[in-house]
């Protein structure tokens, strides 16, 4: 398999491949919104605020698991899924929306959960699943805006 640094989808502004961790109909959107493909003073501030936000709220999640608050958890799930999906970073959105759902104590289909034990330790495998995610997708961020 091609490292991601060697796949490009030359359609997308000679975009890299970013595989399932990006929607990129959605975040070449973004890119469109830059006055250059060599100045990127819209979606690089952009992108770069997104993983501060994503830090500082994985901070959160960390205390709201320790407290088994699963309210404030389906909070910040619901908080970071719509800025994920904003830019497109799917796989990101896709472990949040777990998150928001365990925390209402439904599963990913909406059926009730009671156990709120098991909803627990769903949503602290995907906040395992989501942090190694976004730890990539910030990799291939950089390197892709220099």
């Amino acid at each position: 398999m091609a490292d991601a640094d060697d796949r490009y989808d030359e359609g997308m502004f000679g975009m890299p491949d970013f595989g399932d961790h990006v929607d990129n109909g959605i975040f070449s959107q973004i890119l469109e919104m830059d006055e250059s493909d060599d100045d990127r003073d819209f979606s690089a501030p952009l992108v770069g605020n997104f993983f501060d936000q994503a830090t500082e709220t994985f901070e959160k999640m960390d205390h709201a698991v320790a407290n088994k608050d699963l309210g404030d958890l389906s909070s910040l799930g619901h908080f970071l899924k719509g800025s994920s999906a904003t830019l497109g970073f799917t796989k990101i959105r896709d472990s949040c929306q777990v998150i928001q759902q365990y925390g209402h104590k439904l599963t990913v289909d909406g059926a009730p959960e009671p156990d709120s034990e098991v909803c627990l330790q769903k949503i602290k495998d995907a906040l395992k699943a989501v942090k190694v995610d976004t730890a990539e997708l910030e990799e291939m961020m950089k390197k892709f805006f220099g």
